[in-house]
């Protein structure tokens, strides 16, 4: 199964100064790529290099349609997590953690990054490297540019390409991944590969399609570059009373896990980190089940700004070091596709801000139901259901 969700570091947009922010995009699409010749001519690529770079490229229809439909992350927690997770994935990750020991201690040693933590991007991005996509990637950058909803994201990764191109590392009519333009086997976009890029195999290239070696130390260089502890956990599952302060979960909020620890919350197994702050997340609401998200969890959004995925992959991560499989516990049934847009619709309604109608319970809606279900006098633990959406 492809899980083409990419590591889309949106928090990385800031590196890429005003001019991206200006990027141009839509009109006919072979006056879009002189655009980008020019562009890249200012930018100081020599003439030949661009119109060999560019000269093949074309226009991607089936990547608009793969970006409009992402419909798997309308999942609940638990869904979504059974889908991804499976007995023969943990087994595969088991056997690829001892193929790649050294390669694993290496990442350990000099970027303090849990062989866990990668052995469940590998799995959720590419299975292992069995299914790392096959789109054009200059063609699927290039769309995505040209696309008017995200250019500012996708155009610097043009320039990016072409840089890779003139190092020997990239070909424009070869080079293939996931329909966003990530590459190998962790998935990285060009320019999370120049700046973190990591010739693990020392035969003087960085190719993440082909070397594991290369796309592991690759990937955990990037993960310390985005902030990653060495040693701290990032999720741990805990069990929660029946009743407390629920508008004080979320990832709006934090306290010391030892404070948690006061109000009732214990951890399902081990100990908590008493001293590192955390915030309770409750996916599916106060009935389903609960993790303590540690400051490295919140380094997951850099990698994927999905709620759900990045819940996922973190506790999979725990998977590999030996924790048992999360209680689902019994959560009050949610509201999914058409009954949660009439709920983002209404409260998009009120003045909330909860991005586009999509039927996604991402961070803004989850924080505008917290918000609504506080002073409706329901327990505010972020989880719509059919009786908010009725007293709306």
């Amino acid at each position: 199964m492809r899980n083409c969700f990419g590591m889309l570091a949106l928090g990385l947009a800031s590196l890429w100064g005003p001019q991206a922010l200006a990027a141009k995009c839509g009109g006919p699409f072979s006056d879009f790529v002189s655009e980008a010749k020019q562009e890249a001519r200012a930018k100081g690529f020599e003439a030949g290099l661009v119109e060999s770079f560019f000269a093949d490229v074309r226009r991607d229809g089936k990547v608009i349609k793969a970006d409009r439909a992402q419909g798997v992350f309308q999942l609940d927690f638990t869904s979504f997590a059974r889908r991804l997770i499976s007995n023969d994935r943990l087994t595969k990750g088991l056997s690829m953690a001892k193929r790649y020991d050294s390669v694993f201690d290496r990442v350990e040693r000099e970027y303090g990054v849990s062989r866990g933590v990668l052995l469940a991007f590998w799995a959720f991005e590419t299975d292992y490297g069995a299914f790392q996509g096959n789109f054009n990637t200059l063609n699927a950058l290039m769309t995505l540019s040209h696309d008017c909803r995200r250019p500012e994201l996708f155009r610097p990764q043009v320039f990016a390409a072409l840089e890779l191109f003139k190092q020997g590392d990239f070909s424009p009519t070869q080079t293939t991944g996931a329909w966003a333009g990530e590459i190998g086997m962790v998935q990285m976009l060009p320019q999370d590969i120049i700046d973190n890029g990591v010739d693990g195999d020392g035969d003087g290239h960085i190719l993440l399609k082909t070397s594991a070696a290369d796309a592991l130390l690759s990937g955990a260089k990037m993960l310390k570059h985005l902030g990653w502890r060495a040693g701290e956990p990032w999720l741990q599952e805990v069990v929660v009373p029946q009743e407390m302060d629920w508008s004080q979960s979320g990832l709006r909020s934090q306290m010391k896990a030892s404070d948690w620890a006061k109000l009732g919350v214990r951890p399902r197994h081990g100990r908590l980190a008493g001293g590192l702050p955390a915030s309770l997340i409750l996916p599916q609401g106060r009935k389903g089940p609960a993790f303590l998200a540690y400051p490295n969890f919140r380094v997951y959004f850099e990698w994927n700004q999905s709620f759900t995925y990045v819940l996922t992959a973190a506790y999979f991560a725990n998977r590999f070091g030996g924790a048992a499989a999360f209680d689902p516990g019994a959560p009050e049934p949610g509201l999914a596709g058409a009954d949660l847009k009439t709920l983002q619709e209404k409260l998009a309604r009120k003045g909330y801000d909860v991005g586009k109608i999509d039927g996604i319970l991402g961070a803004g809606t989850r924080a505008a139901v917290q918000d609504v279900q506080d002073k409706l006098g329901l327990p505010a633990d972020a989880w719509p259901t059919r009786q908010l959406l009725n007293r709306l």
